[in-house]
């Protein structure tokens, strides 16, 4: 079975970055105006707030400069003094590297990436769980995910679990993820696929929701 296109990504993922990068601002300077609002700490939350506003312009120029194909983004990264910046910079970087088919590369900075936000790690083991499958370190990929249970985790999972020629363990794996995957979803009839070719039905996945 062909595994899909590394960053395909689940909408559901993509939704969490999305908010993250329309309110990473927004996160950083609520903490700082808070913090500004206790006595004494009125001209450190402002200089505070104007530095991650800062870093939110620098954030952008990253993005620009990773679109453009820039060779010194790494240390572009390396400059930006929010995490959660870096993370998600680091994230679009992979994307990129994987777009201009250098997957060793993408593997490489998404191990790089140290999330402190458990909605980002989440994303960073799929989809360094998703090139590990490709590279043949589908036992890897496994562990990355050990005790992730969503329906974007369990389908990586399946995924190395067929690579490695454990079937059972796959079909267990697609019909986990069937369950927990919106009806509505545009992955869901190629995850049916993926279920058949290991020996499963749709329908056993409806019947155990």
């Amino acid at each position: 079975m062909a595994i899909d296109d590394p960053l395909d990504e689940h909408e559901q993922s993509e939704r969490v970055l999305a908010w993250l990068r329309q309110n990473g601002v927004a996160l950083v300077g609520g903490i700082v105006l808070g913090l500004a609002a206790i006595g004494g700490w009125k001209w450190w939350g402002h200089h505070q707030h104007t530095e991650a506003l800062a870093d939110a312009d620098r954030y952008q120029k990253v993005i620009s400069a990773i679109e453009a194909g820039d060779a010194d983004v790494a240390s572009r990264i390396d400059g930006l003094q929010s995490n959660v910046y870096a993370e998600l910079a680091g994230l679009e970087l992979a994307s990129r590297q994987v777009r201009d088919g250098d997957n060793e590369a993408a593997i490489a900075t998404l191990r790089a990436i140290k999330p402190g936000d458990s909605r980002i790690a989440a994303v960073v083991h799929q989809r360094l769980a998703r090139l590990l499958v490709d590279a043949g370190k589908g036992e890897e990929a496994i562990g990355l995910l050990d005790g992730a249970d969503t329906a974007m985790a369990l389908e990586v999972r399946g995924d190395a679990q067929y690579a490695l020629g454990k079937m059972d363990d796959a079909r267990t794996a697609y019909m986990g993820a069937l369950t927990k995957m919106d009806v509505a979803s545009p992955r869901r009839k190629l995850l049916e696929l993926k279920l058949m070719e290991v020996g499963g039905k749709p329908d056993d996945s409806e019947v155990r929701s």
